[in-house]
């Protein structure tokens, strides 16, 4: 499987140019189209459906934002970049606005072609990765009676799981990824979906929440309760507690014990 990539610039030297430019084989491209201006395009799109969009700036009848603006109305999932000579700061409010996933500034090489390309690949094959993610959970949950993949119970498996690995230090996204079957690019969003924070702030908190009631139902040294919550360095712990709650391990323990009754 490949994607097809629009090339629109009003420059037919500079379309072909950047076109030569291309491994297709390399940067998994199926065709490569052009188009002289932001009509133009829009009419390809329509006809021929490529994913991937770069687009000038500075173009008649239709610029590059106008172009990237109706491509949004168009396709959300169509990745579109702007190239341009134009100062990145003069633009960028308005091209983020537009939708505008990247951007290639003039003149362009064939290394900056190929790492621009390439990173718009990448986020489409994550997509990808993820849509399929969503497919497979949904026919399990499907096949097993759930209601969908924001199934309280497939949330309550990824805490569980974490739960259980929060005294390994080595634990990981890609480890918990690798648990629930799902690829770490999507469990990352489907994470902070669950949980409202990303997965690495969850698991920080949820070992130091853990810490807290170590150190108040154990006469456990600090260094063995980090070792036993997951930090493998006492003092980044201990700087993490602090950072948390606004106390050291130590402090925290003397105040609440000095607190009970």
């Amino acid at each position: 499987m490949g994607y097809g990539l629009l090339i629109v610039d009003d420059e037919p030297l500079i379309r072909q140019g950047i076109a030569q430019l291309l491994d297709r084989e390399a940067l998994s491209l199926s065709e490569v189209l052009e188009a002289a201006d932001g009509v133009e395009a829009l009419s390809l799109i329509a006809e021929k459906h490529p994913r991937i969009v770069l687009a000038d700036i500075n173009m008649p009848r239709m610029d590059g934002l106008a172009l990237a603006r109706e491509i949004q109305q168009l396709d959300r999932e169509i990745r579109v970049a702007i190239i341009t000579g134009f100062d990145y700061f003069d633009y960028a409010v308005g091209a983020l606005k537009a939708g505008v996933a990247d951007f290639l500034l003039k003149p362009v090489s064939r290394a900056d072609v190929h790492a621009l390309v390439g990173r718009l690949v990448a986020g489409l094959d994550e997509d990808e990765a993820r849509r399929a993610a969503l497919a497979s959970l949904a026919e399990i949950s499907r096949l097993e009676g759930g209601s969908a993949v924001a199934d309280p119970e497939y949330r309550g498996r990824i805490r569980r799981t974490i739960d259980e690995h929060l005294s390994d230090p080595g634990f990981s996204l890609a480890s918990l990824a690798r648990s629930v079957h799902l690829s770490p690019g999507y469990l990352s969003g489907l994470y902070k979906d669950y949980f409202g924070m990303p997965f690495q702030d969850h698991l920080v908190a949820l070992r130091l929440e853990r810490a807290k009631i170590l150190l108040l139902s154990t006469n456990r040294r600090v260094y063995e309760v980090a070792a036993e919550v997951g930090f493998d360095d006492p003092n980044y712990f201990s700087s993490r507690f602090r950072k948390q709650y606004g106390l050291s391990p130590n402090q925290y323990r003397d105040q609440i014990a000095g607190a009970r009754p």
